[in-house]
């Protein structure tokens, strides 16, 4: 291509800069090459690009969300935009790979000195499969020679061929380890952009670093994936940091190009509410993902649940204290009785034993409580000041060894209790954090079968936070408790039975 042709085609690619889907049809070879004509355009798309291939529908739609939101930015090269974020969770056969070739292209071809970085649920992954597709769409566009690619492990790079540095996007692999390779992605007059292909999978450790790799330029962070798991970095953009996300769920079923029998087969095998289905199929997060403990869908139907007085005021009330763990953690007062629960207080963290103690036995009071369960972890002071008041509270040390045999230690056992209560109508407040506390826990697979949570420190370098509101909750199935009142009552009866009987009156 001869110097006036690549002004010219420069030219064009700036005509783009806001139209990723005008960039999508230009740039490829729809209407030439065979291999692309997979999927007709829908008539709008057909007349406003006069071109008779092309993306499906869904991907259409993504990629003039995408064009809309440069658009509401307008930067200007000089003052930095808000982060574009853009996340997507589908079922299989969607496009997704050739979705992140076709935003790689169009960014690096439409953004002069643009940076950007790639990566993928695992090595294999990111070098067979999308930095293949990249490379492989790569070399069909019309920009082909602006790019210099490699594709070997280790070395997998798109560099502009006159400036190798400073116009580039390379592949990294997303161990943990790696992560400091995420950061320090600046391009300040430029699209500094980050890509998660199979993002369910990808350590929450590599996105909180991308995350600092947003500061300058006009930023760019998209993730695509099969929402496999009910926690992490992924979840979340769904859930907790919806908001900052513009999210889009994609069912396999309405998408031209994926095996519709094969589809079919996995409705029919495995009905449409499953989990397998809901994944691999419809682009939901599942019920319960392979190692989650309690499903989402029991906690789900927790909050929706009402309940009248006399379902619940029968039982024993149970008081529980849940101490803060660590700085960051939240002191927990809860109460239960019978299929209702409630938060009472959530205090930061405390470490005077003897304020919190006053605060708990004037809870006791008010509740007329008929059992104190405090975790032994952190709570020892508590409970020891509470002594002092002249109360009889209960330490409960989640290491102990556990009554049911299939349990590894009373923690397991008490969440299992309260997993069983939940399926069997327990009641929950509408409170976020404890919706999160209780379907955040993973088991931990053990040769004996045995129950065992993985460790609050496990759960902190996924980047939960301790589950202080679920292991309040949990707390009350510590022991049997009986409704003093009732008790109370009950003996009186036979008391005042023994006193009224005359067992010589039928003579």
């Amino acid at each position: 291509m001869n110097a006036s042709a690549q002004i010219e085609l420069a030219e064009w690619m700036a005509k783009f800069y806001a139209d990723p889907l005008g960039f999508v049809l230009y740039a490829f070879p729809w209407d030439t090459d065979p291999a692309l004509q997979i999927v007709p355009l829908t008539a709008p798309y057909q007349r406003r690009f006069n071109c008779r291939f092309g993306p499906d529908v869904w991907a259409c739609e993504f990629l003039d969300e995408l064009g809309a939101q440069v658009k509401q930015r307008n930067f200007d090269g000089v003052h930095a935009v808000d982060a574009i974020r853009m996340t997507v969770a589908s079922g299989h056969g969607v496009g997704k790979s050739a979705m992140t070739a076709w935003i790689v292209n169009w960014i690096m071809s439409t953004r002069p000195f643009a940076k950007g970085i790639v990566t993928a649920n695992t090595a294999e992954q990111l070098s067979s499969k999308t930095w293949a597709e990249i490379s492989k769409w790569a070399k069909k566009s019309v920009t082909r020679e602006w790019w210099k690619i490699s594709t070997g492990k280790g070395a997998m790079k798109m560099c502009h061929v006159d400036h190798p540095e400073s116009w580039q996007v390379s592949a990294q692999t997303c161990r943990e380890e790696n992560a400091e390779a995420f950061a320090g992605l600046h391009a300040a007059d430029s699209t500094p952009f980050y890509l998660f292909d199979e993002a369910s999978a990808i350590p929450d450790a590599i996105a909180e670093v991308a995350e600092g790799g947003l500061t300058d330029g006009e930023p760019m962070f998209f993730k695509f994936g099969n929402p496999t798991r009910n926690s992490g970095d992924f979840h979340r953009c769904f859930h907790g940091q919806r908001h900052r996300w513009i999210c889009r769920q994609i069912d396999s079923r309405n998408v031209a190009i994926t095996n519709k029998r094969q589809l079919q087969q996995w409705l029919d095998d495995y009905g449409v509410d499953s989990d397998f289905v809901k994944i691999r199929v419809r682009g939901l997060f599942p019920s319960l993902s392979a190692k989650q403990f309690i499903a989402t869908a029991d906690v789900d139907a927790a909050l929706g649940r009402e309940l009248r007085q006399e379902q619940f005021n029968f039982a024993p009330k149970i008081l529980t204290c849940d101490p803060a763990w660590e700085g960051d953690d939240e002191l927990v007062i809860g109460l239960r009785q019978g299929l209702l629960f409630k938060i009472l207080r959530v205090i930061p963290k405390n470490d005077n034993d003897i304020h919190i103690a006053n605060i708990l036995a004037r809870d006791e009071d008010e509740q007329q409580a008929d059992a104190v369960f405090v975790d032994a972890g952190y709570g020892t002071g508590i409970v020891s000041a509470g002594t002092t008041l002249g109360r009889d509270w209960t330490l409960v040390w989640f290491a102990s060894a556990a009554a049911d045999a299939g349990c590894l230690n009373k923690r397991a056992e008490m969440w299992k209790l309260m997993r069983d209560w939940l399926k069997s109508g327990g009641c929950l407040p509408d409170d976020k954090v404890l919706y999160a506390d209780l379907i955040g826990p993973e088991t931990v697979p053990r040769l004996d079968g045995k129950i065992q949570l993985e460790s609050k420190q496990d759960m902190k370098r996924r980047k939960l936070a301790s589950p202080n509101r679920a292991d309040a909750l949990a707390l009350s199935f510590a022991a049997p408790v009986t409704n003093k009142a009732a008790a109370d009552f009950n003996q009186r009866s036979r008391e005042q039975a023994i006193r009224g009987h005359d067992p010589f009156a039928r003579f």
